[in-house]
């Protein structure tokens, strides 16, 4: 049954007289127990942060001496007592709980500092299931919930951050905490809880395998307020799960203006597409407007790779997000910066091409430290209205995929590394997805329209402009490959790919009408794989 509020009037500010303190991220921390001390605040702690303080000269009284209870089970039970939850939850102008209070000898905690186990950074350094389960922190969530409950007159902090937000309170106002403030962290204090057991249980799903749990949370923190959305009049902002993957999210930004919505948009596609090309075994570059590619190109540098991705479509380039597969070098740079760019995002750069990039002052430039694992396992969130769709990850990629030759013409080598490049690029393409590709770049592409059939006919107007522009008399499709994200549900799409020039097709197949497609492309001559995968992009 629900709990009856008693309505008793809540205080404005409060006096802080008796701290718990209890972190495991030690981050200015002596500092803050300084300026506690400073005003009169008498210290509470826990194992290390105890062992911290008093190492630093401060009077620290243990939390056994608080509970008369030692800590037992390897410092799994140590703060839950009624002596911790009681100084807590006491509602200090509740003449019942007053009473409570003095019967049993409980002293209030007018301000808890807790940060929790890294439970997080501990299973993303790969650590094994025992080592993961004993880093959940069960006391820190506990009290920090009673004391964020009770911010009535309790303050509760959760993130070093807010160290000096505190302190500068209680100087102006004389030891004291204003209740704005303490409803602010009250409220970071209940969303930090619930981003900690949402990486909690996100992780128990994972090893168990259990892909679809009966709930799903999902958490994050705030990593930038954004100036606004997708436009003007929408509020947003950039959160991190704390997910181990290079990438927006763990880059540094070396130069250039602030990132917005969808400048992290953008560049996140740019560079899970570029991800997909090993740079072992290539360079390649990846051209991206409006989170499409607009040029993608593998070469023998980057240098070579980006003229070739810019010659599909140099008019969707201007303005656009560069993704590299390997380290930003001082050719590769002089080329990208002839015309406007947003953002350049590689997993290193040379001196010198930041140098060259540094003379574009407003020219964004990341590195990331590596490029993400296409392969790895992960979650893709979308919202709906009422609830959110939870999906694995497209970890699909074409070199693990047994293509079959379903026509009487096999593709020959060269077109069958154009049928596997292509069909790299078009698991990025907003669905319906047609991509032309010739010689490890794209010439054309066709992107999100509501039938395949306009999307081959975009893409093969976007390589008869792209041959325009470069002077060229024939469109850049003739001699061409064509990758589609999903089966041709009919032949016209096909032979319309055929009539653009075309000479070899790979899709997953799979339609009721396969034979009629095939058909047609033997008819037509050309030769066509299926992956048996499809990559549709929503």
């Amino acid at each position: 049954m629900a709990v009856v509020s008693k309505h008793i009037p809540v205080p404005d500010r409060v006096s802080v007289r008796r701290a718990l303190l209890s972190v495991s991220d030690k981050t200015g921390l002596i500092e803050f127990a300084r300026g506690l001390a400073r005003h009169g605040v008498a210290l509470v702690s826990t194992g290390g942060t105890r062992k911290a303080l008093e190492e630093a000269g401060l009077a620290v009284s243990d939390v056994s001496e608080v509970t008369g209870f030692p800590e037992i089970m390897d410092g799994r039970v140590k703060t839950l007592h009624p002596m911790v939850h009681g100084g807590l939850l006491a509602i200090r102008d509740d003449e019942e709980h007053k009473g409570a209070m003095a019967e049993h000898g409980i002293a209030g905690i007018d301000l808890l500092c807790v940060n929790l186990y890294p439970f997080e950074a501990t299973v993303a350094s790969g650590a094994d299931y025992a080592t993961g389960v004993e880093n959940i922190d069960i006391g820190g969530p506990a009290m920090t919930r009673a004391a964020a409950k009770n911010h009535a007159y309790v303050t509760v902090i959760t993130d070093p951050q807010d160290y000096a937000s505190v302190l500068a309170a209680l100087d102006e106002d004389k030891g004291q905490v204003p209740l704005a403030l303490r409803k602010k962290l009250a409220q970071k204090a209940f969303a930090r809880t619930a981003a900690y057991d949402a990486a909690v249980s996100n992780w128990f799903a994972q090893q168990i395998a259990e892909e679809a749990p009966d709930y799903r949370a999902i958490g994050g923190k705030l990593a930038e307020v954004m100036r606004y959305g997708e436009n003007p009049h929408q509020a947003a902002g950039f959160y991190k799960t704390g997910e181990q993957r290079f990438g927006v999210a763990t880059a540094s930004q070396l130069q250039g203006k602030t990132l917005s919505y969808n400048n992290i948009n953008d560049t996140d596609a740019a560079f899970e597409l570029v991800a997909e090309f090993n740079p072992q075994r290539t360079k390649a570059v990846a051209i991206i407007k409006h989170a499409n590619p607009c040029g993608v190109a593998e070469g023998a540098s980057l240098r070579q790779a980006y003229e070739k991705a810019l010659l599909c479509d140099p008019v969707s380039a201007f303005g656009g997000i560069v993704a590299l597969n390997d380290t930003l070098d001082a050719e590769a740079a002089e080329e990208i910066v002839k015309i406007f760019t947003e953002v350049i995002i590689a997993p290193h750069a040379t001196d010198e091409a930041i140098e060259i990039v540094g003379k574009k002052k407003n020219l964004r430039l990341l590195v990331t430290g590596g490029l993400p694992d296409p392969r790895a396992k992960g979650l893709a969130v979308k919202t709906v209205a009422g609830g959110l769709l939870v999906q694995n990850r497209d970890n699909g990629t074409v070199d693990d995929l047994d293509l079959k030759v379903v026509t009487k013409r096999a593709p020959s080598e060269q077109e069958m590394v154009d049928l596997r490049f292509a069909f790299r690029v078009a698991k990025h393409v907003k669905s319906n997805a047609i991509v032309y590709a010739r010689n490890g770049a794209t010439v054309g592409i066709g992107a999100g329209q509501m039938s395949r059939v306009d999307s081959s006919r975009i893409a093969a107007r976007k390589a008869q402009d792209a041959a325009e522009a470069a002077g060229l008399s024939q469109s850049l499709a003739i001699g061409s490959v064509v990758a589609s994200d999903a089966f041709f549900p009919f032949a016209d799409g096909l032979l319309s790919a055929a009539e653009a020039g075309a000479t070899a097709v790979i899709q997953p197949g799979g339609s009721m009408r396969d034979d009629e497609v095939i058909k047609a492309a033997n008819d037509a001559g050309l030769a066509m794989v299926f992956t048996g995968m499809r990559h549709f992009r929503h």
